[in-house]
Parts: C-alpha cells; sequence; structure tokens
C-alpha cells in the first residue's frame, strides 16, 4: 500500500518534472513512509514516483518505480494483488521469470505477457500507472470496486496524475477550485465521483484504465471488466455454502502479509465476522482493535468481548473522550484531503492501530451495502408512492415542511441521484441555495448533471444495494477510509470486496439475498454455527462515535456567530438545541471559508 505520483508535460524540462513529481510524493508521504523513488524519461517528458508502505516482500525489491528486465516498462503502484502468487505461477510456467516476490512486479510482468488484458485478471484493491516506452503509452488503471483512488489532470496536453487531491495543489499543477464543491458537500455529506475540489481534477471510475498516447497527447477511458452473465441462486442452501466458502477464501487471501496485520472489531456482525473466519485461518501474530467510549448508547465493549473470549488474538482496546476529539480535531480535518462528513470514526481507530505496531487490518466494509444492513432497504420502497405525487405538490409545500422533510423536494428531479439524496440526502436544494448564495437551478444543475439511469426505478432492496454500494460506500466510506487509514500509513483492506465474493453476491436470487424482517439474514444464515446470536439478534449500532455529544461541546463548530447567513445561524442554533443531526452542523462548518 503506497501512494503515487506522476507527470507527462513536453512543456517542461525534465528537472521541473522530477522537482514536481518530488513534491507530489512528498505531499503524500504519509501514506508511504518506507521509501520513496522517482523515475525520468527526459526523452519523452515523463516522471514517475512513488512512496511506499511496506506490507509484501520488505526488502529493497519492492523499490519503485520498479522496470521490467528490458527497462522498456515501468510501473508506480499503490494497493495490493490478492492472486498474485497464482498469476506468478501461470506466468513462470509460461517461462517468465521474476526477481522479487512482489506483487508488483507480477503486475508489471502480466502486462508485458498479455498486454491490457492483464488487467482484468487481477483481483485485489490498486491503483497504478504503467508506462510502455515501446508503445508510447501510459495506462492509469483502478480496481473494480474502486477501493483505492486515483485522480488525473489535463491541461493543456499534459497528464498528472496522484492519490490525493494535495498533491495536484503542492505541486503548483493546478489550485483552481470547483466552485460547485460546496453545494455537492450540502447535498450528499461528500463530493461524489468523479468530482474533486479541484476544477478538472477528475476521479479514475473503478473498474476502468486511461490510456494516454504520448505521441498526440491524446486519451481514452476504458473499462476492463466485464460482468458475464450467469444463471441466478435461487436455492438458500446453496447461496450459504457459497457465502461461506467464498468469503473464506478471500479472507485467506486479504491475510497475506510480510508485515503486521489485524482486525478493526467493533463488536457488530461484520467486524465479529471477520475477526471469527481471520482467527481460524491466521494463528499467530494476529491482532484486533477496538474501540470503546465513557457514553454507554455508543459502548460496545460486551459484544467485542463476546468474540474475544472466542479467539486467540492479542486484543488492543482503546477508550476514546471527547477531549481527544477536541485534540486531535485540526489533525482529522488536515488528513481528510477533501471536505468530508465522515471518515472521524475512521481516523482514530486507524491511529490506534499504528500505534499498536499493525500496518494492515481487515474492515467489514460492504456487508450492509451487499445484504440489506441499512435503514434505507427497508426506506426505500416508500419512494415508489413518492415518486406518483405531482411534483408541483411538494414546491407548494415545501415552506411547510420542517427541517428533516424538506428534502423531499428532491422528488421534483426524475434522477438516480435525487432517490440517493431522498434516502441520505442532509440539506434540501433550497437551503443549500441559500446557504451558497445561489439559485435552486444552479443547485438542480450541479447535482444532476449527468445521464439518468432507465431502469433504476424498482425501488426494491436490490435498487438499495445499487445506490449504497455504487454511492454512500463508493463515494463516502471507501474514499474516507482510505484517506484517514493512510494518513497513519495503515493499509484497510475489504474482504466482503473481494471480487469473486461480489460476483457472488450479485448472482444471488434477491428473493433470499434480502430480508424484511432481519437485516443481513443471508449472511448470519452462512455462518450460523460461527457467529453467536448474542452478535446479530440486537438492534444495529454501526461503527459510531458519540459525535452529536461532542460537536455540541466544540467551540469551532457550536459558535453560531462565526457562521455567515442567517440560515447557517439559525441550523447551528438548532443543533446546539439537539434539533439538528451532527452532520449538517459539520458540513456547514467546512464550507464557510468557501461562502
Amino acid at each position: 500500500m503506497c501512494r503515487i505520483a506522476g507527470i507527462i508535460d513536453r512543456q517542461l524540462q525534465p528537472e521541473d518534472i522530477r522537482d514536481k513529481v518530488k513534491i507530489m510524493c512528498y505531499a503524500q508521504q504519509h501514506g508511504g513512509p518506507d521509501d520513496e523513488g522517482v523515475m525520468i524519461d527526459e526523452k519523452n517528458h515523463i516522471g514517475l514516483g512513488h512512496r511506499r508502505l511496506s506490507i509484501i516482500d520488505l526488502s529493497s525489491n519492492g523499490h519503485q518505480p520498479m522496470c521490467d528486465h528490458t527497462q522498456k516498462v515501468w510501473i508506480t503502484f499503490n494497493g495490493e494483488i490478492y492472486n498474485y502468487l497464482e498469476l506468478k505461477s501461470e506466468l513462470q510456467q509460461l517461462g517468465v521469470g521474476f526477481k522479487s516476490n512482489t506483487d508488483t512486479e507480477v503486475i508489471l510482468l502480466a502486462y508485458s505477457y498479455w498486454g491490457t488484458k492483464a488487467f482484468s485478471k487481477f483481483s485485489g484493491m490498486f491503483a497504478f500507472t504503467l508506462y510502455d516506452s515501446t508503445k508510447s503509452l501510459v495506462y492509469l488503471v483502478r480496481d473494480t470496486a474502486g477501493v483505492k483512488p486515483l485522480y488525473y489532470f489535463v491541461q493543456n496536453q499534459s497528464l498528472s496524475f496522484a492519490s490525493e487531491v494535495r498533491a495536484f495543489i503542492a505541486a503548483g499543477i493546478t489550485s483552481q477550485t470547483d466552485r460547485h464543491w460546496p453545494v455537492r458537500l450540502l447535498a450528499f455529506g461528500h463530493i461524489p465521483e468523479p468530482y474533486t475540489t479541484l476544477k478538472n481534477v477528475l476521479s479514475l471510475s473503478k473498474g476502468h484504465y486511461l490510456c494516454w498516447n504520448i505521441n498526440t497527447s491524446a486519451y481514452t477511458i476504458n473499462a476492463y471488466h466485464n460482468i458475464p452473465f450467469q444463471e441466478k441462486i435461487t436455492d438458500i442452501n446453496e447461496a450459504c455454502k457459497l457465502i461461506n466458502d467464498v468469503l473464506v477464501q478471500g479472507i485467506k487471501h486479504q491475510l497475506i502479509a510480510d508485515a503486521p496485520i489485524g482486525v478493526f472489531l467493533s463488536g457488530g456482525i461484520d467486524s465479529s465476522l471477520l475477526t471469527l473466519l481471520a482467527d481460524q485461518q491466521k494463528k499467530e501474530n494476529l491482532k484486533t482493535i477496538s474501540i470503546f467510549f465513557n457514553e454507554q448508547n455508543y459502548n460496545e465493549q460486551s459484544y467485542q468481548r463476546i468474540i474475544l473470549d472466542k479467539v486467540q488474538v492479542e486484543s488492543f482496546s482503546h477508550l476514546i473522550k471527547q477531549e481527544d476529539f477536541d485534540v486531535a480535531f485540526p489533525q482529522i480535518m488536515k488528513a481528510m484531503d477533501m471536505p468530508t462528513t465522515d471518515g472521524i470514526n475512521s481516523w482514530f481507530i486507524s491511529k490506534c492501530a499504528h500505534d499498536d505496531g499493525l500496518k494492515a487490518v481487515l474492515s467489514g466494509i460492504g456487508a450492509d451495502e451487499f445484504f440489506g444492513g441499512y435503514p434505507s432497504f427497508g426506506r426505500i420502497k416508500y419512494l415508489r408512492y413518492l415518486r406518483k405525487i405531482h411534483p408541483s405538490l411538494f414546491s407548494a409545500l415545501m415552506k411547510l415542511f420542517p427541517d428533516r422533510y424538506k428534502k423531499l423536494t428532491f422528488s421534483i428531479n426524475d434522477h438516480y441521484l435525487a432517490d440517493q439524496l431522498l434516502l441520505r440526502g442532509l440539506f434540501s436544494s433550497e437551503d443549500i441555495a441559500q446557504l451558497v448564495n445561489t439559485d435552486t437551478k444552479d443547485v438542480h444543475n450541479t447535482l444532476f448533471d449527468t445521464d439518468s439511469l432507465p431502469g433504476l426505478n424498482q425501488y426494491d432492496h436490490e435498487h438499495a444495494s445499487w445506490l449504497e454500494t455504487n454511492l454512500y460506500m463508493q463515494n463516502q466510506l471507501l474514499r474516507d477510509t482510505d484517506v484517514m487509514s493512510m494518513s497513519h500509513g495503515l493499509e484497510v483492506r475489504v474482504p466482503f470486496l473481494y471480487e469473486d465474493f461480489t460476483r457472488l453476491v450479485n448472482n444471488i436470487d434477491s428473493k433470499i439475498r434480502f430480508s424484511k424482517h432481519l437485516p443481513k439474514k443471508l449472511l448470519i444464515e452462512s455462518f450460523k454455527n460461527l457467529l453467536p446470536t448474542a452478535i446479530w439478534n440486537r438492534p444495529k449500532m454501526g461503527f459510531t462515535f458519540p459525535l452529536q455529544e461532542w460537536m455540541m461541546a466544540h467551540h469551532e463548530i457550536n459558535y453560531s456567530e462565526s457562521y455567515r447567513g442567517k440560515l447557517a445561524k439559525n441550523t447551528i442554533i438548532k443543533f446546539n438545541n439537539n434539533k439538528i443531526h451532527w452532520s449538517k452542523a459539520f458540513a456547514l462548518y467546512q464550507i464557510q471559508p468557501h461562502v
């Protein structure tokens, strides 16, 4: 797990490219504290940079950027390829020789042998850049789940890329702000892909690669990941067995590491299951990291102990208090890279894991999205009825709605993103317009500037799963987890997003995949002999912190007079009276310097 950067620009001298790439790497050094490397091709005005977090093959053989034996193909790579040993064996049988034990070299030589067809063979979480000097092509490639970030900027026939947005600013490549980002933050609670806070700095889509032609300075973006059609699994016993087998296989792959590895254990279903399965696979040197609070409504220690009593691990438990939040707040804001209303929990648990000597951990992201673990799975059916109400009625009644129902006015937009905002949105379009001093037409044009998706209108569990997976998880959970964990030099692995597991889950008939009565019933049934009843037979908490209480007591956030505009001030006053959720106050706090 690392951080990468690079520049292709014929208008810059090679030494200038080197300087800028080194600055980009320095801006991201927290995510790669173990080593740094820069490669410059003076002829083609190309620079590739790398900051390394050593997980597999800790020797200098893993130094990057790395080249093949001909020194014609170069790579800078962030991530892990979980099936690299299988691919390495396959390539060796074809006569390909290796000089290291790294997964990086497997990518390099797989491309040299199979070309771009190699991309679909990789199972893992990754973002990498390949430079093929023979073909005068550069490839930017991102994993199929979008776990690892990769941002790019094209201007004046030049291409720059990095793992974090801050790198473009640090190197002076661009600092032009996208004026629409406050609108997106106030609506979604994050900045959805492909957008960032910078104009024309975009996120490469998951399962895609960008191909840059050095000779023409033109590029194309193509999907490399195709899902073959398969008959749906309709037998619940078959589904349970396959879920068990494939998840176990995925965890086995993701426990491969030459550095200390552990599991985030919150006490919920997902983290508990991962801990139990990881303990079966890795009997030595497995650690668990847990957090608890003085605020008993958020404390899951009793559930954590149930799991710890069943495993042979080294467990670490950390008390996080209001004063810890207050002290860490400036560091948390700096670590974000882009504004978000999530990630504070990830920052703390990642810091704890790092302080306990870990370099990699397993996380339960993906299970809620795949098996119906969120309240949205129960609420989505009501959107079907909302869509039948004439939009003009919502417009007429908007001013009469209390705050929590104002976002119902998104029903006037026939767009899949409006459905997501009805389920998870923060502020209504009318309130956003007032908060950022624009009009509702500008807000709507900003939020719904992508084509709608035909057929995404069934308003059932499968619909909710698509929204949660491709919007909330993709744009918020995965991005925030990555940037917050990497700010502590920690790699977070996500077994539920293992390619084979994702493919399996999507092939299970929705009639057995989801339950109207018990969230994640199929997952629970698949491991009913392993997962204690006390873990799943209780109200869902999620990995949540007492942020309502903590932010109400935090002066930077709760001081209403520091906010601009009547609506912003009134919102903070309501928040201080516990009538507004903390996420809305936190979003307002982040846009204040920009409105």
